[in-house]
C-alpha cells in the first residue's frame, strides 16, 4: 500500500506559524552584518610646499642670531657706546670735582657694564657730607651723577672746630668755621635731676628736633640751643632774645607760635612757647 502523499501528510512542522524553522543541513542561515569598523583618519598629502615654507623660518632665525650678536658686539665690543663723559651737579659746600673724584667711574668702559649702584656707594661712602645721589647713564657717551648735600641744623663746638650735625642727627663733617644761620649747641645738663634718664645722646636728639623744626627766618636767627635738661630748652636769638622753648615735643605748634610771637611784639626780650597754646612776651 503505498505511503501517504505529500498532500496527505499536510504541512511540514517547518512551516508552520509559530515555530523557528529548525537548523538544518540544508537551511541557511541569514547573513550576519559585519561590525561597524572606523573610518581610517584621511592625511594631508604631503607635497612640495611643506618644505618650501621652512625656508622663510630659517632665514629669519639666522637673521635674528646675527642682529643679537650685532647688538651685544655694538654694546660691548665698539667705541661707539663707550663711557667718555661724567658730569655732576648739585653741590653746594662739595665741588663737581671732588664728586667725581669719589665716584672714580671707569671712562673708557662699555656703557652698558657700569654698575651705578656701585657708583652711588662708593660716592655715599667716600663723601660723608652727601646724603644722596643718583648716577644715570646718559647715552651714548655719558654718565650723569645728581647729588643732595646734607645741611646742618646744629653745630657741636669740639676744640677750635665745629661738627655739623643735620636733622636726622647725623655728625657728617668737621669744619673750622661755623656756617652762618645755624646754632651752636650748649649742653649743661651734668646737674639735672632726669640727667640719668635722659643721657647726653638723648638730650642731643631733642636739640636737633628742636633745631630742625624751626621756622627758616627764625633759624637764621637762632645763635644757640642751650640745654639744660629734658624739658628745659632756651633758644638764643640774635640781638640778646631769649626763648623759653622747653622740651623736643610739639616743636612745629612752637614755631607757628613763636613766628606769631615776633610779629605781634617785634620789641620784645623774651619769648615763652613752651605751652604753644598759651605762648607769651615780655621784655623790651
Amino acid at each position: 500500500m503505498a505511503g501517504a502523499t505529500t498532500a496527505q501528510r499536510g504541512t511540514p512542522s517547518s512551516d508552520r506559524p509559530g515555530r523557528s524553522p529548525r537548523k538544518g543541513a540544508g537551511s541557511a542561515e541569514p547573513p550576519k552584518s559585519p561590525k561597524s569598523a572606523k573610518a581610517p583618519k584621511k592625511t594631508a598629502p604631503r607635497g612640495p610646499g611643506k618644505h618650501l615654507r621652512r625656508g622663510p623660518v630659517l632665514a629669519s632665525l639666522a637673521a635674528a642670531v646675527l642682529l643679537a650678536s650685532g647688538g651685544t658686539w655694538v654694546l660691548y665690543g665698539s667705541s661707539w657706546l663707550r663711557v667718555e663723559r661724567v658730569t655732576a651737579t648739585g653741590t653746594e659746600v662739595l665741588t663737581p670735582e671732588q664728586v667725581l673724584s669719589a665716584a672714580a667711574v671707569p671712562v673708557g668702559a662699555p656703557l652698558v657694564s657700569v654698575d651705578t649702584d656701585e657708583i652711588e656707594s662708593r660716592v655715599r661712602g667716600r663723601l660723608p657730607r652727601i646724603d644722596s645721589v643718583d648716577a644715570v647713564r646718559a647715552w651714548p657717551h655719558g654718565i650723569g651723577l645728581k647729588v643732595t648735600e646734607r645741611k646742618p641744623v646744629l653745630l657741636i663746638k669740639k676744640d677750635a672746630n665745629f661738627v655739623e650735625v643735620d636733622a636726622s642727627g647725623v655728625r657728617f663733617d668737621t669744619v673750622p668755621k661755623a656756617p652762618a644761620g645755624v646754632p651752636v649747641l650748649e649742653l649743661n645738663a651734668a646737674g639735672s635731676p632726669s640727667a640719668r634718664r635722659f643721657d647726653e645722646d638723648r638730650l642731643l636728639h631733642e636739640a636737633v628736633l628742636v633745631a630742625g623744626s624751626l621756622p627758616a627766618p627764625i633759624a637764621k636767627e637762632t645763635v644757640q640751643v642751650k640745654v639744660g635738661s629734658y624739658d628745659s630748652i632756651v633758644l638764643e636769638l640774635t640781638g640778646g632774645r631769649s626763648v623759653r622753648w622747653g622740651s623736643g615735643e610739639q616743636s612745629d605748634a612752637k614755631g607757628r607760635a613763636l613766628t606769631a610771637l615776633l610779629k605781634a611784639a617785634p620789641k620784645a626780650a623774651h619769648f615763652d612757647v613752651s605751652v604753644p597754646t598759651a605762648p607769651a612776651a615780655a621784655g623790651s
